[in-house]
Formats: C-alpha cells, sequence, structure tokens
C-alpha cells in the first residue's frame, strides 16, 4: 500500500487487463493507497513462480496488489485476500466474479491464517509490525520455503536501517528472523520491499 499508489497508474502503459480495471476501480473510488506500478510488477514475477497451493494477501483494498498476483500466478493456484473495509471488499469481488481461483473475504486480517499455510503471502493489511500492530509468526502462515512479501519500506544504505532518523525496527525484525532468509529490494527510488523465504 502507498499513500499516493493508486495515482501513479494514471501514466502507466501496458498493464495486464486485470490490473489496468483494478486500477480504474480504485481511482473511481477514490481509495488511494494501491501499491506502487513497480511493486505491483515484483507481485506478479513472484507470483509467477507459484506452480501449487495458495497465495495469500491481507488488505485488498480496491484489488490492484491482488490483480498483479492474479496476473502472474499459475494454472489452478487459489489466491485469497482479506480486508475489513466492506465497501472496498465489494469493489474487488465485482472486479474478480469472472476468477474462479480467486476469493476475497470481509474480515480482520488474523482470521486470513486459517485458509493457509500458504505459497506466497504479502502483508499489506496488517500482520507485518507496523504502526505498532502485531507481527505474524512465520511457521503458523507459511509453507516450507514459501514467500513473505512486505512493502512500502524506505530505501536505506546503513545499518541499522533507519526510518525518520531512528532504527527501523520493523525492517529490522525481518531481516533477523532467525527462520527467514529475507533481503531488501528496492523497486524504485524511493521504495523498497522485503522479501523473505520461511526457512523453517
Amino acid at each position: 500500500m502507498s499513500s499516493d499508489g493508486t495515482a501513479a497508474y494514471r501514466q502507466c502503459r501496458g498493464l495486464p487487463p486485470l490490473v489496468e480495471a483494478a486500477a480504474r476501480a480504485a481511482a473511481e473510488a477514490g481509495f488511494a493507497h494501491s501499491c506502487l506500478p513497480s511493486h505491483g510488477r515484483l507481485l506478479q514475477v513472484l507470483a509467477s513462480q507459484i506452480s501449487s497451493g495458495i497465495i495469500g494477501e491481507t488488505g485488498t483494498g480496491c484489488g490492484v496488489g491482488l490483480a498483479w498476483l492474479a496476473s502472474g500466478a499459475g494454472p489452478g493456484v487459489g489466491l485469497i485476500s482479506i480486508d475489513n473495509d466492506q465497501e472496498r471488499v465489494d469493489i474487488a469481488r465485482r472486479l474478480f466474479a469472472g476468477q474462479p481461483d480467486v476469493r476475497i473475504l470481509h474480515g480482520d486480517w488474523p482470521t486470513l491464517q486459517r485458509h493457509g499455510p500458504f505459497a506466497l503471502l504479502t502483508l499489506d493489511g496488517g500482520g507485518h509490525g507496523k504502526s505498532g500492530g502485531a507481527s505474524i509468526s512465520p511457521e503458523d502462515w507459511l509453507e516450507l520455503g514459501g514467500t513473505l512479501v512486505i512493502d512500502d519500506f524506505t530505501p536505506s544504505t546503513q545499518w541499522p536501517p533507519t526510518y525518520d532518523g531512528r532504527p527501523d525496527v520493523v525492517r529490522m525484525h525481518w531481516l533477523d528472523h532467525p527462520r527467514l532468509s529475507t533481503t531488501d529490494v528496492r523497486t524504485e527510488r524511493g521504495a523498497c520491499t522485503l522479501v523473505a523465504t520461511f526457512r523453517g
């Protein structure tokens, strides 16, 4: 999720049709916080490596990130996303009405866990530990070898990484997690994403 992510799609060409439709729906609904196109392309690449299992997402929004995932996922791979806003869920459900492998749930993010374990899990609407929220335990959510994705970090070239002049304890939690192999991927000049593999 990015504070101006939806607006970034105005200048994009050659988007997957589902992504284009989702970005248009988000703009029409006045929802500004879609993932950036650069992060979306990373999601598409990561989803393309999933040939079986389930892809999960917290924070559906109007479905832009989910559309990137669905555009990359292999045939038969299930996608499940959850959001606590009924209006946004309704928008996304209409968007994905013709996608039988996609399910969109209305509820709080922790309830997504019962649909796992996940081959790929992107934490956009909870579970990442930002703003004082709870962080998931990877062993409770991911398949062995599964991938975890968390976006909306600011690039940092020092250790420890900093945010707003202080150590970025959330990023350090994931980079130092004993059950994950985690790296920091810069998706554009002012944004980076954490990508982790669950080692068990």
